[in-house]
């Protein structure tokens, strides 16, 4: 995993789509984020079903991953590695307790300032290339994680190759409300719940690509139709002030 510090910055643009505004200014605090999306062989020490359509390297991200499948996922990396899991499986929604030491999604805002990696979270078109599997250089499907360029915080495919479930409850208007540290998302409307994905995809063009490209998925939960092979994840979790001081030390 790659240690993020706290920060702010100005999430969203006025030059994407109506979804993506109003820019506005919000703080995230310390969090660890894997390096890479998360692989079929990480996903099979967890013991549960793999959904994906391309199994044929272990170094590949899992595709057609329901939201709730990524989050049993997380629940159970965090069991195998003694922390405490981040969510409820016995309520409808799995709600999520944000203060565990286990893993979970990102919320929208914790993908964003990683893409963004201090930067506007744009790539020029001709360089794309060297950072994400897009619709025109991945042959139309998945490839190993890490072949690809990472971002200046040493993140890989966060653009491209398979794009990524967040947290959050997906409303193209939130953007108007949201809160200023640490933002959840809006609360959850109970049915036809639409989730935030982020980031491009083998199928995305160039401009899916961007950091600040939203898009709302429906989880899958009661749709066995839903399964796409386009979408993956990749995990966060806290540290806590002695992990940080540990990471801090190693990259010394």
């Amino acid at each position: 995993m790659v240690s993020l510090p706290n920060g702010e910055f100005a999430m969203g643009s006025d030059k994407g789509n109506a979804d993506e505004a109003p820019p506005h200014k919000v703080r995230v605090s310390a969090f660890l984020m894997d390096k890479f999306e998360v692989t079929h062989e990480m996903f099979k020490q967890a013991q549960l079903p793999n959904p994906s359509h391309w199994q044929d390297s272990p170094k590949k991200p899992v595709e057609r991953v329901r939201w709730r499948d990524a989050k049993q996922y997380c629940n159970e990396r965090s069991l195998l590695e003694k922390l405490k899991p981040c969510y409820d499986e016995k309520t409808p929604d799995w709600d999520c307790d944000y203060t565990a030491n286990g893993y979970r999604l990102p919320t929208e805002a914790e993908w964003e300032y990683a893409a963004r990696a201090g930067g506007d979270g744009l790539t020029q078109t001709d360089k794309l290339r060297q950072f994400d599997w897009f619709v025109a250089n991945a042959d139309e499907k998945t490839h190993p994680v890490g072949q690809k360029k990472p971002n200046r915080w040493g993140i890989f495919d966060l653009g491209g190759n398979v794009s990524e479930w967040c947290e959050d409850v997906y409303d193209p208007n939130y953007y108007k409300e949201s809160a200023a540290v640490d933002p959840h998302g809006p609360p959850s409307p109970g049915k036809d719940v639409k989730r935030v994905m982020r980031g491009g995809s083998w199928k995305a063009s160039a401009e899916m690509c961007r950091a600040t490209f939203r898009q709302g998925q429906r989880t899958g939960d009661t749709d066995a139709c839903f399964y796409t092979d386009f979408c993956g994840f990749r995990c966060v979790r806290r540290a806590t002030p002695e992990e940080l001081q540990q990471l801090m030390s190693k990259a010394k």
